[in-house]
């Protein structure tokens, strides 16, 4: 029976010294934070879509002038990606006229964005036909409205007879380039 009470005695001791141990040992840790700042900045940026034919207009194919009278005219659109106000301006030199070899048409153009720069990014349309050595003479005002950072911008070519003429049969070809700059 002693050996029973000393082993119980033990073992209660040994308890004793287990809940004293758990007691004084040291609380769970309170959570403590670190703050990281992070910074970037975010140029101004000018992009046309690059995924819609490599950042170009579709080709603009006009019908087939079959009077001398005829005018055809056709349009294509183009996203231009901007978080900054920007102006656009066209291409003046004979690249931008419809031409077979030594002949050429009346060539015109027009511009007109989905957005005006009050309820969206966008600019004011150029509404009115204009031959390619004067269109867009002083630029295209485009106004960035924020988060709003694209603004789709349709591009209207025509072709035509000079009056009292009729051009050479054959295909005519022309490249207009509009150039976007803040």
């Amino acid at each position: 029976m002693r050996t029973l009470t000393r082993r119980i005695v033990l073992l209660t001791g040994l308890v004793l010294l287990l809940d004293a141990n758990v007691a004084m040992a040291a609380p769970d840790p309170v959570s403590d934070s670190a703050t990281a700042d992070v910074t970037v900045t975010v140029d101004e940026i000018i992009e046309w879509d690059v995924v819609v034919n490599a950042g170009n207009f579709e080709t603009i194919e006009l019908a087939n002038i079959t009077n001398q009278g005829d005018a055809p005219e056709a349009s294509k659109s183009l996203v231009l990606y901007t978080n900054c106000n920007l102006n656009i301006t066209a291409d003046h030199t004979a690249a931008a006229q419809l031409t077979k070899t030594t002949d050429t048409l009346v060539t015109e153009y027009k511009l007109a964005y989905d957005k005006n720069g009050t309820n969206g990014t966008g600019g004011t349309d150029v509404a009115v036909w204009t031959d390619y050595t004067t269109f867009l003479g002083a630029g295209s005002a485009v106004t960035h409205v924020t988060l709003d950072g694209a603004v789709n911008v349709t591009l209207s070519a025509r072709a035509s007879n000079d009056a009292g003429n009729v051009a050479d049969a054959g295909a005519y070809t022309a490249t207009q380039t509009l150039t976007a700059t803040f």
